[in-house]
């Protein structure tokens, strides 16, 4: 059986293959059974100068071969059966898969773009699972953060393996790992449009953990404040995400409704969902209120855009026509093109308009309501309340003003005069 080259023997390594094929030609040898052994010969690759990236392929291709769930793949029959071992217990199994994966986290080059980013979430789920030490998870933690907006929404789905808590998916390590990233954002470590990918992954992710009944509210607003307003261009994906949360949380009261709808901003939402949130009857009138009214700030913005539009001469503003184009043709065409899509969005936002009005006709219609029915139930009440104290004082209710008290009268013819006899 053919092994691999001691660290002290001179050989070439081959830094200029592609990165699979590299590992490919060290690893395929069915020789690497033991870890140590595989743990001084990357020590030897390492200090002949290899690029980390080829390291890291290396110590991937050799983590996939003996843990295949590190792969991604379901694991082939051929692969069970490779090296002939006699059965092992669970316990043996699941001991030997932590101190594995122990040891591929200490070897991991110091350079964070070593390992690409799914099999770190692969490698750091195993590691939750086997209950691996704190300390490695946290370098792992770190690993998977500071390239967090590569990750998939599939491979965040992280299982929760505690018994104490009850839901589902690890929410908490899908907060530490966005903070994690909004820190290093914020220090300047990081740059480029990843927070906006990582805004996006974080509403999917919510979206999905929402239908979880077991899910606590403070969780789920933690994640969802994990990302920085200004990191969503939109809040359509949020407010999906609130409402299936609302949904599956039927027994929520009214102030952690407000609390929740908090999050949103009414100003970020599209047409459409700010028409479902009208509509929405799990949504707190406090917030429907809300999203009415930027909705109706945004139309008269749109109506005074058009008005500075048509007094203007070009449809770029700011422009002479002559310097964007040259045919007097290509200026009248674009300009009417121009004017028909804005005529279009007046008309659309004044039906938007419209259904809005109706709306707070609804809701105020519903207040009124509400105020003339208590208004009429308390003089009902006081119109009670004034009989029954006539009643208690002694007065005949059919002939108030007519008549005095029975008391007088009673009081008067109690003691007649005595008249004196005549003698004649």
């Amino acid at each position: 059986m053919n092994h691999l080259p001691s660290p002290d023997s001179s050989t070439t390594f081959p830094v200029d293959r592609p990165t699979s094929l590299a590992a490919k030609c060290w690893l395929d040898d069915a020789c690497i059974v033991d870890i140590d052994h595989f743990v001084k010969t990357l020590s030897g690759i390492k200090a002949k100068g290899v690029r980390p990236d080829l390291i890291g392929s290396i110590i991937t291709h050799y983590a996939c071969k003996w843990i295949p769930e590190l792969s991604g793949d379901p694991p082939s029959p051929a692969t069970t059966t490779d090296h002939h071992s006699p059965p092992e217990s669970a316990t043996a199994s699941w001991l030997k898969k932590r101190f594995f994966i122990e040891t591929i986290v200490s070897v991991l080059p110091p350079e964070k773009d070593a390992a690409p980013c799914s099999f770190l979430l692969r490698l750091l789920k195993t590691a939750h699972m086997v209950g691996v030490d704190s300390n490695y998870r946290e370098e792992l933690e770190k690993r998977v953060a500071w390239r967090l907006d590569q990750a998939t929404l599939k491979e965040l789905m992280i299982p929760c393996f505690s018994h104490v808590h009850g839901t589902l998916f690890n929410v908490g390590l899908m907060v530490r790992l966005v903070k994690r990233y909004v820190e290093m954002e914020l220090d300047g470590l990081r740059t480029g449009a990843g927070v906006f990918k990582v805004a996006k992954l974080v509403d999917a992710y919510l979206a999905e953990v929402a239908v979880d009944p077991e899910l606590a509210l403070p969780e789920f607003m933690e994640l969802a404040g994990a990302v920085p307003p200004q990191a969503r261009a939109t809040d359509d994906r949020l407010y999906r995400a609130i409402d299936t949360y609302l949904k599956t949380h039927v027994n929520m009261t009214k102030q952690e409704r407000k609390m929740l709808c908090k999050l949103i901003d009414s100003q970020k939402l599209s047409i459409e969902a700010s028409l479902h949130a009208a509509q929405n009857e799990r949504l707190p009138v406090r917030s429907i209120l809300r999203v009415l009214f930027s909705e109706q700030a945004k139309l008269h913005s749109h109506i005074d855009w058009n008005r500075s539009f048509s007094n203007s001469k070009s449809p770029i503003l700011g422009l002479d026509p002559h310097d964007w184009c040259h045919s007097s043709r290509d200026i009248m065409t674009l300009q009417q093109m121009e004017i028909k899509k804005l005529k279009e969005n007046v008309m659309k936002l004044e039906r938007q308009c419209h259904s809005m009005q109706v709306q707070i006709g609804k809701l105020s219609e519903k207040k009124k309501r509400f105020f003339s029915w208590r208004k009429l139930t308390m003089s009902s009440n006081l119109q009670g309340m004034g009989t029954e104290v006539g009643n208690e004082q002694g007065y005949d209710s059919s002939s108030i003003g007519r008549q005095t008290p029975l008391k007088g009268k009673q009081g008067r013819s109690k003691t007649p005069k005595a008249w004196r006899q005549s003698t004649s």
